[in-house]
């Protein structure tokens, strides 16, 4: 149907970035990776938690990430923690590399999925929360949680 988007299934999330980041703007790169490394992002064995990504020499890479070696791999499988390279209109490249020169920006990856058979990343240019904006945060949900409640408890 006109208007659909194309149906994508998550294959790992960084659920803690948002937790410890503001997530200001967001990004979709392709990976660039070997055979083992599809196979064993398909069976969801991938962990985003303290990766980040980086621009050097005029390409984005993905650092950290933790693939994990394929299960019926042989002695060709991938090193789980290789640098991984994303790929980026050159725009984009450049755009990110002058906003992590900003003071206190960074490239997080927020999750990792499947687009029309295609692994892709969600990257977040992000700025971390100081102690005093999670506690913030942690009242807020608190808050809204206790509202939700007592809504709930009305209707009944």
């Amino acid at each position: 149907m006109p208007g659909d988007s194309p149906p994508t299934k998550l294959l790992a999330s960084n659920r803690q970035a948002s937790h410890n980041f503001f997530l200001l703007e967001r990004f979709e790169a392709g990976l660039a990776l070997t055979g083992t490394e599809v196979k064993s992002a398909r069976e969801g064995s991938v962990q985003l938690k303290e990766s980040y990504a980086e621009v050097r020499n005029g390409e984005a890479w993905l650092v950290d990430a933790h693939f994990s070696p394929y299960s019926h791999g042989n002695r060709a499988n991938h090193d789980p923690l290789r640098d991984r390279k994303l790929l980026l209109h050159r725009r984009e490249i450049d755009k990110l590399l002058g906003k992590t020169r900003e003071k206190g920006l960074t490239l997080i990856p927020t999750r990792i999925y499947l687009k029309e058979g295609r692994i892709k990343c969600e990257l977040a240019l992000a700025r971390a929360k100081k102690l005093h904006d999670k506690r913030a945060a942690a009242r807020d949900r608190a808050t809204k949680d206790e509202a939700r409640r007592a809504l709930r408890g009305r209707k009944s």
